[in-house]
């Protein structure tokens, strides 16, 4: 995941915690539009291209950052359509520049646009860009715009949740 500025809720965090593991709840909208395209943000420190999102606020649900994400990355007011997956693991993990590690688990929002003015935030954005999915085959995208973004396209109307890793070791009761 790329830098992002720091919430006071996280800088907090850190004071304590130092570049130790942090577990943070993240929202990200894979907005879709009318012609089956989806919209991607790039990234201003490494020019990836992802999905508009960040972290949820503390007292902030995810579907209300994943609204709010999308507006400020990218002037966009969008509706949320259906909740696409939720998504953690070792692959998202991050170390930053700096040495803090932060593991997210995200939720993943379809959505559309329903108003706005599209712009980059010029903070975390220099670009916006709409992709068909044949498009995305060539393009540097980060894991969530990767991994959302074919789910959104391999099942169009269902959420997606990935097989659990994890089972009871035996004589466990079920």
């Amino acid at each position: 995941m790329p830098a992002m500025p720091m919430s006071d809720y996280v800088r907090k965090l850190r004071r304590h915690l130092g570049n130790d593991l942090i577990l943070l709840p993240s929202a990200a909208a894979v907005i879709r539009d009318d012609r089956d395209r989806i919209l991607l943000v790039r990234q201003i420190d490494s020019g990836i291209w992802s999905t508009p999102g960040g972290a949820v606020d503390p007292d902030e649900s995810p579907s209300d950052a994943a609204v709010r994400e999308a507006f400020e990355e990218t002037g966009y007011l969008i509706e949320l359509v259906r909740v696409l997956g939720v998504y953690g693991g070792p692959q998202y993990r991050v170390t930053y520049p700096n040495g803090d590690v932060t593991s997210y688990v995200s939720t993943g929002f379809e959505a559309r646009v329903i108003g706005g003015v599209p712009r980059p935030d010029g903070e975390e954005t220099s670009e916006l860009r709409w992709f068909t999915e044949d498009e995305l085959a060539g393009v540097d995208l980060s894991i969530w715009a990767r991994v959302m973004a074919a789910d959104l396209f391999a099942n169009p109307t269902a959420a997606r949740f990935p097989k659990p890793g994890w089972r009871p070791s035996s004589g466990t009761p079920a």
